[in-house]
């Protein structure tokens, strides 16, 4: 079983992340706070890279995935850690622009994107353009006729399969928002109508079945299935598929029951699976691009809040209420997310009660978990939630005018903020009274 705990330890009855204890950081910045281990985040990356190089060589790339969590401070870590950056919007290609990111290694995605967002990659010099379907190709190919330019596009496929994991974050079925079925034919239009297009450069297909998924059959059937696409497209259109990006979706631990797998039993499978399947094409080998996003961040932060009130129903159950919620973790509101809760100023005593988390807003279902085990907990508190690094402030929203939480970076012991908490002036900055 693979997680992040080592970033976390218990010193003197407190719960620490990356050698700095939680309470006193709570108490520099207030709360919520989402608090990262800087160490942690590095440790991973490099899992990766040298999962890759072991199993495939030097022809192969991580491109982390930003939406899982998107601020300045983490493209600069990924520029020094070798990486590439998967981004999904305008606003994050322009957070990695804004850090100094090289382009050229941004894959840009989106199921939807605007010409105004197409244009301005082309302008940035966006590495790799992920096309999701007909109209895109065909934007993309009259913006850079226009600026008599070329793009480099991969096309993204669905390839069929039904990962194991929430409904809403299942992405590789024909029945998808994203991408061109290969059952169905879309696919192989796709990758006709770019080499069409004579401002456009096809690399390669890309695929993403889904997201916190722990078994690694469906990666290994994803290649073969890719593999034999990449056959058909080179016996019916005559070319070879140099790029094959087969995403993300590694899962991580949020509660007891989750039983992830290493970077490197993920990465092996995928590229045993892939070698395997060259062979059977006779294909040569493509660069295989990764795209781990959930995995890198999210077992390296917590999320500590403040708890107001605890409230005791006889014959029910316990609110314990925090000054957050679903503002800052909208993820047990979305789709049932579970987590692990600590008193992080009592972390070493046992978990005596069962609560259910409560957030402060005005919602009855903003809660961040249901029947969970937590130490003794009164009012004034602080409560922590583990593995909250990913898809929780990428996902935070000001609901009932809530601001959002700072952000801090430990590392090795030292602290430093890297997004400052929303102040009410912040709210109110775009109104116009």
């Amino acid at each position: 079983m693979y997680n992040g705990t080592e970033s976390l330890a218990i010193r003197a009855g407190h719960l620490t992340i990356g050698g700095a204890d939680i309470p006193a950081l709570a108490k520099k910045y207030g709360t919520p706070l989402i608090i990262y281990d800087e160490c942690g985040i590095r440790k991973a990356c490099g899992e990766y890279n040298a999962a890759l190089r072991k199993h495939y060589g030097e022809n192969a790339l991580a491109a982390y995935a930003g939406k899982a969590f998107s601020v300045g401070v983490m493209y600069r870590i990924l520029t020094e850690m070798d990486f590439g950056a998967d981004v999904v919007s305008g606003g994050e290609l322009y957070t990695a622009r804004r850090a100094g990111f090289d382009m050229g290694r941004i894959f840009y995605h989106g199921n939807n994107k605007t010409r105004a967002e197409l244009a301005e990659g082309l302008d940035y010099g966006v590495g790799r353009f992920v096309a999701d379907n007909f109209e895109e190709l065909k934007m993309l190919e009259e913006l850079c006729s226009a600026r008599s330019t070329r793009a480099s596009v991969l096309i993204r496929v669905t390839p069929g399969i039904e990962a194991h994991t929430h409904a809403y974050i299942r992405t590789g079925q024909i029945d998808s928002k994203f991408g061109m079925a290969i059952e169905t034919g879309a696919a192989l239009e796709g990758v006709k109508l770019a080499l069409s297009c004579p401002h456009l450069d096809y690399c390669g297909i890309h695929c993403h079945i889904g997201s916190q998924i722990f078994d690694t059959a469906p990666f290994a059937e994803t290649v073969k299935i890719m593999c034999g696409f990449i056959n058909t497209v080179r016996d019916i259109c005559g070319v070879e598929t140099r790029e094959l990006n087969v995403g993300g979706g590694f899962g991580v631990q949020y509660t007891d029951e989750d039983t992830p797998h290493t970077p490197d039993e993920y990465i092996r499978v995928i590229c045993q699976a892939l070698k395997a399947a060259l062979v059977q094409y006779d294909l040569p080998a493509p660069r295989l691009i990764l795209e781990p996003g959930r995995s890198i961040v999210a077992p390296y932060a917590v999320t500590v809040y403040t708890v107001g009130t605890v409230k005791s129903i006889p014959g029910c159950r316990t609110y314990v209420a925090v000054d957050g919620g679903m503002t800052d973790n909208p993820r047990y509101i979305l789709y049932g997310a579970k987590y692990t809760f600590v008193v992080p100023e009592r972390a070493d005593e046992p978990k005596t009660m069962t609560v259910t988390v409560a957030g402060r807003n005005c919602e009855s279902g903003d809660l961040l978990g249901e029947d969970v085990p937590l130490q003794q907990v009164h009012p004034g508190d602080l409560l922590c939630t583990l593995t909250t690094g990913a898809y929780c402030y990428s996902m935070a929203s000001n609901y009932n005018r809530v601001p959002k939480p700072a952000v801090v970076m430990v590392r090795e012991g030292e602290d430093r903020l890297i997004v400052r908490r929303e102040s009410l002036e912040d709210l109110v900055r775009n109104d116009i009274f």
